[in-house]
């Protein structure tokens, strides 16, 4: 699976992918727990202002399967400015996409040494 691909590629897509089902699974779960009128809303512009994060980081996670799947660096680094881009947009979750985001650029350029040595 791994013969001409770059390993810190897969963990870094790998960790956002879990990272994108732990988001969309508690935003989902905040939103559907509301009791009353005043919290519904609140849930909502809360979602609003997350829907950024969640839809780079979702995005990001296509390109880094598709980068991965077909050694082109061009995804892979794409991949990689979408996690850093969705962990500015919602900077109290930026921790989490920082493993993404590191592996995503080591991935890139070992990915980059891997096709230029063949």
């Amino acid at each position: 699976m791994f013969e001409r691909r770059s390993k810190a590629a897969f963990w870094a897509t790998l960790l956002a992918l879990a990272y994108g089902i732990y988001a969309i699974t508690y935003w989902v779960g905040t939103n559907s727990s509301t009791a009353d009128d005043a919290e519904a809303i609140g849930a909502g512009i809360a979602t609003l202002l997350v829907l950024p994060h969640l839809l780079l980081t979702w995005l990001g996670i296509i390109f880094g399967l598709v980068g991965f799947f077909t050694r082109k660096t061009g995804f892979q680094l794409t991949a990689a400015i979408l996690y850093a881009v969705g962990a500015v947009f919602f900077i109290l979750y930026a921790l989490f996409l920082l493993p993404s985001i590191v592996l995503g650029f080591v991935g890139y350029s070992a990915q980059k040494k891997v096709n230029a040595s063949s």
